[in-house]
């Protein structure tokens, strides 16, 4: 979700994506959560951590190569989105869909502020 947040509110300097605090960080709509997800999220993030920590040499450019992501990684990351999604409300993981991720982020952003 908030990588979905940041490609579509940062901007862009040349080909990367621009950072701001006040102006991608301070503007994430996040939900409230209960204890269980929020302690879903916190085990789905440190088993991402775990997996990571089983390809030692390996660089974070290495691991996160789109093409050549080892599949224990991809999947780790695959269960953390799935959590996260359903968290700020969708019905379920919402794969590769970055608009449907935006959609829901706006929805939630234009409550916030309404």
């Amino acid at each position: 979700m908030f990588m979905a947040w940041w490609k579509g509110i940062g901007g862009h300097l040349k080909s990367d994506c621009r950072f701001s605090n006040t102006l991608v960080w301070n503007t994430l709509p996040l939900p409230p959560v209960d204890e269980a997800t929020r302690s879903a999220i916190i085990a789905a993030g440190k088993a991402v951590l775990a997996v990571r920590a089983n390809h030692p040499g390996s660089s974070l450019a290495d691991l996160y190569d789109p093409t050549f992501m080892p599949k224990d990684l991809r999947d780790a990351h695959q269960n953390l989105d799935k959590v996260v999604d359903v968290a700020f409300g969708a019905n379920s993981w919402l794969k590769d869909d970055n608009d449907a991720r935006l959609q829901i982020l706006f929805d939630d952003y234009v409550k916030l502020i309404g």
